[in-house]
């Protein structure tokens, strides 16, 4: 086996494709969303830019923001679990709807808003790769508003064995290859699309830009985990002698409490020393 050096989950990469290729974005978007390519006449990519530097900042994101026939479709790719990802999908689907309330508007005139997630991960307690949500009354089942669309599509769950009629397994199955032969089976099938996708990856990771990119991101990551390393032990450090001199504290507390109590000892041994003198005397 031949592992990926990059896999279309990289975001990085991700994005790069697709926006430099619409054509197979809109395949990929037609296939997520369940329509037909030809009901599409408006589609217009809103953040295609890659800044070279913004590649180092913490909340970088290099999601995929679009304008579809007026909706307003946001595309994440999600790899790491860090346990927050349904509060934080649902923070995007709100930063999209409340985004296109512009100044003049009614709010009836908000757009649909999409989030569409792709996640290397379990998210939900269930044997189905494919979720979606919208906003519904709790017993009837009745829609509030169809303005309001989360889809998810889990990776680990996909089947083993796709068909090469099944477009939207087949593009989920490109995110979850993780080896050049995983890509080679997909090939095998024979689908064109398919093909141009994989080809269009490998021109992609070898272009300059793209390795610029990464080696600019490399270096933001490594600084940021020497700079949080540095900062864990001067926090290691702080703590440390914080309580070294809680513990000297102590011990001067405890050392002076030992010093009055044996000059307290001695006064009392001074005292009986008189007292027998005192009677010696008296004899």
């Amino acid at each position: 086996m031949t592992k990926l050096d990059y896999s279309f989950t990289d975001d990085m990469l991700f994005k790069m494709v697709f926006v430099r290729h619409p054509d197979l974005l809109i395949r990929l978007v037609v296939a997520l969303l369940g329509i037909r390519p030809e009901s599409i006449e408006q589609f217009d990519i809103t953040n295609s830019e890659i800044l070279p530097e913004a590649i180092g900042d913490k909340f970088c994101r290099l999601d995929i923001n679009m304008v579809i026939d007026g909706q307003r479709v946001d595309l994440e790719i999600q790899v790491r679990d860090e346990g927050d990802y349904p509060e934080r999908s649902l923070y995007y689907w709100a930063r999209e709807y409340s985004g296109a309330l512009t100044e003049g508007k009614k709010y009836e005139e908000l757009p649909r808003a999409i989030v569409m997630s792709i996640v290397a991960f379990d998210l939900f307690d269930c044997v189905e790769f494919y979720s979606e949500f919208q906003a519904l009354e709790t017993t009837r089942h009745e829609l509030l508003t169809d303005k309001m669309r989360l889809c998810y599509f889990e990776l680990l769950k996909l089947p083993k064995i796709i068909g090469a009629d099944d477009e939207l397994k087949l593009w989920l199955s490109l995110f979850k290859a993780k080896t050049e032969e995983d890509l080679q089976r997909i090939q095998a099938l024979g689908v064109p699309i398919m093909e141009q996708a994989i080809e269009a990856y490998r021109h992609t990771k070898a272009m300059d830009e793209f390795k610029e990119l990464e080696r600019l991101r490399s270096r933001a990551r490594h600084n940021e985990a020497s700079a949080l390393y540095h900062a864990e032990r001067k926090a290691e450090q702080a703590e440390r002698e914080k309580w070294q001199a809680v513990v000297a504290e102590k011990d001067a507390s405890h050392a002076a409490a030992l010093a009055e109590k044996a000059a307290e000892i001695a006064d009392k041994n001074a005292e009986i020393a008189e007292l027998r003198s005192r009677l010696g005397e008296d004899k």
